[in-house]
């Protein structure tokens, strides 16, 4: 949150920061305890604010916090140290030597208070972050199985900044640095009810960076002229097949040989099934996998090419062609090779079970392919349309979050051809049902109702009000602000708020701004906010909006916590200057109200078909004589 200060009385607030300033640092000076303490926290509440941050470190109050560090155990100097070192005025890589020991072993201290520990790793953080000199004295010091242990514990802020400083540390480290484990993050998962917003994006970015790992041999592809890559491919007919000695055999034959047996594991290429490997993706990886499911699971192996092999040339499934092609499908279900996003949060639990996902999915869904095969009593031809319900029954159970292989294997093993056609049908019913013209009429006539509805929830939501965090160009802080609508949607109300604050009245904010006076509001990279931190704040930039008013020069700045309350409150902000609401989340919401709306309205008309045009109106009679005359009864 900035409000941009009026240029006529900047001057003025120049001279009351430098003054308080000059307070603040005699205050800490005080040889007593308690007007120090008091100073310091203090301190950590006007750091934000960039003129006071100037005016102090031009008095070189920030020396002075390092040096309070360095000689004794103040644990409120991190707060006001982490606000003045956001602004950027004071390099990292000025920090002493003495300083950084310090905050190390803050870090690994078994037994220490949890907010100097959090706040000590977002320290270490930005330090990883700043410098590579200072990223490899980080990682001498810090072992792996410390930030560990900060994810063990029950503490979820701490669980947090110790997941932020070790996605620093692997993004800023080479290959080597990157060996992480997923059993040992797997019980964040299950330490609480639910994963912030921040710890799902680390996961992610953990997610990515590991499955990334697998890039360079998914786009290499095989080379005939490699021995290890050629005595990987003839393991693969070696395990399925009883070799008898070749060493008798003449070239001719043993090739003959070779070739055959390279048909019957289901190579296009027989003669030379290296071909088979040369498309990139999935390159080597589809060796890699054949050979893992190969030597893992070697009876699984053997059995799927012997039954195969045994059956009419038209109906057997080919192991290789189908591994490949299976191989590209998890490649790209799991989207490796991509970069990950900056606002990306969508990770799969059971990466986090086990270390060798690709390799273990790829022996389960290998065999699922198999009894997909069968139950579809799939030909060659039917080659691609059996990879695609493969796909979906993947796609669907890696949608539900399954947390174990175990738990995988089960649910995509009863997603069978059979319940994949049922579903398809249900989709394909309610898309045709939807999409006939009446309906679609009922739709138009039954939006502007909902519409409405919506608006009104959005208002409401403003009214309540929402907690925002104050955004550093580095992470988020613990900084809270409030920002609600008066009851009488005239005038937005905020202030600052600690932490656990239940919901402000509106007397307790005391900052407020008439709704006649903004002008309009922006998102994304248009925010005032970011354009000043461009290139630093493009993690929270899909969460950014900003509210305009008076003059273009004056503006409020949120950052909202979730794409939800960044939805609820731009819509709600458009519906009070007028405007039409246009965020996916509104547009979502009304597709489930008029699908919910339009199946109430249906539920008499259940297996009549509806005609796509209304029935024609009837020739008029050719008299209205059809009044029943009441005089001649009475005679």
């Amino acid at each position: 949150m900035v409000v941009q200060t009026n240029h006529q009385y900047l001057g003025l607030y120049c001279v009351c920061q430098g003054r308080c300033a000059e307070d603040l640092y005699k205050g800490i000076q005080s040889s007593d305890s308690g007007v120090r303490c008091d100073s310091l926290k203090l301190l950590a509440d006007v750091s934000t604010d960039i003129t006071f941050a100037q005016e102090f470190i031009s008095r070189d109050g920030h020396s002075l916090l390092v040096k309070i560090v360095e000689d004794a155990h103040e644990s409120v100097f991190s707060l006001a140290f982490m606000e003045l070192m956001d602004h950027g005025i004071v390099s990292w890589e000025n920090l002493s030597s003495v300083f950084i020991k310090k905050v190390l072993n803050f870090v690994n201290a078994k037994v220490l208070d949890t907010s100097i520990q959090q706040v000590s790793l977002a320290i270490l953080e930005s330090m990883v972050l700043s410098s590579s000199s200072l990223f490899n004295e980080v990682k001498q010091e810090i072992t792996l199985e410390r930030l560990i242990s900060h994810l063990q514990v029950t503490n979820q802020q701490l669980q947090t900044k110790a997941m932020a400083l070790l996605m620093a540390m692997l993004l800023a480290g080479g290959e080597a640095d990157r060996q992480v484990r997923g059993g040992e993050v797997f019980n964040i998962i299950h330490s609480s009810s639910s994963v912030g917003d921040e710890m799902a994006h680390y996961l992610y970015v953990l997610q990515t960076v590991r499955l990334n790992h697998l890039e360079a041999r998914m786009r290499t592809p095989l080379d005939s002229y490699n021995q290890e890559q050629r005595d990987m491919l003839h393991g693969l007919r070696q395990a399925a097949f009883e070799m008898e000695s070749e060493s008798g055999l003449s070239n001719e034959r043993r090739r003959s040989l070779c070739a055959k047996e390279f048909k019957k594991l289901g190579f296009s290429n027989n003669s030379n099934p290296g071909l088979d490997l040369s498309r990139c993706p999935p390159g080597l990886l589809a060796l890699d996998t054949m050979a893992y499911f190969a030597s893992r699971y070697p009876d699984a192996y053997s059995r799927f090419v012997l039954e195969n092999s045994s059956r009419e040339d038209k109906h057997e499934c080919p192991f290789a062609r189908s591994s490949i092609q299976l191989t590209l499908i998890l490649c790209e279900i799991l989207r490796i090779g991509e970069p990950p996003s900056e606002t990306g949060s969508d990770y799969h639990p059971i990466f986090f079970a086990q270390d060798r996902l690709l390799e273990e999915l790829f022996c389960i869904c290998i065999q699922l392919l198999n009894k997909t095969w069968k139950e579809m009593r799939a030909t060659q031809e039917d080659f691609d349309k059996v990879m695609q319900v493969v796909r979906e029954q993947i796609t669907r159970t890696l949608s539900s979050k399954p947390t174990s292989l175990e738990l995988f294997k089960n649910k995509v093993n009863a997603l069978n051809y059979s319940e994949i056609l049922k579903l398809r049908q249900t989709e394909r019913l309610h898309q045709e049902e939807t999409l006939s013209p009446p309906v679609l009429e009922l739709k138009e006539r039954l939006k502007p109702e909902l519409l409405e509805l919506i608006r009104q929830q959005r208002l409401n939501r403003l009214c309540h009000g929402t907690l925002f965090r104050k955004i550093s160009s580095r992470r988020r802080q613990d900084k809270l602000w409030y920002c609600r609508l008066s009851p009488n949607h005239k005038v937005l109300h905020y202030g600052d708020v600690e932490e656990q604050t239940e919901t402000p009245s509106i007397e307790a904010l005391q900052e407020k701004i008439p709704v006649a006076d903004i002008k309009n509001v922006v998102t994304g990279k248009d925010c005032p906010h970011m354009k000043e931190n461009k290139g630093k704040q493009t993690k929270v930039l899909d969460l950014a909006f900003s509210i305009t008013y008076d003059v273009e020069e004056y503006s409020l700045n949120f950052i909202a916590s979730s794409r939800t309350d960044f939805c609820l409150w731009t819509d709600g902000l458009s519906v009070l200057l007028g405007k039409e609401m246009s965020s996916e989340s509104m547009h979502s919401e009304l597709e489930i109200l008029l699908s919910m709306e339009i199946k109430l309205r249906l539920l008499d008309l259940e297996n009549v078909p509806i005609p796509d045009t209304a029935p024609p109106i009837p020739k008029p009679p050719s008299n209205f004589n059809f009044c029943y005359d009441f005089s001649q009864a009475e005679q």
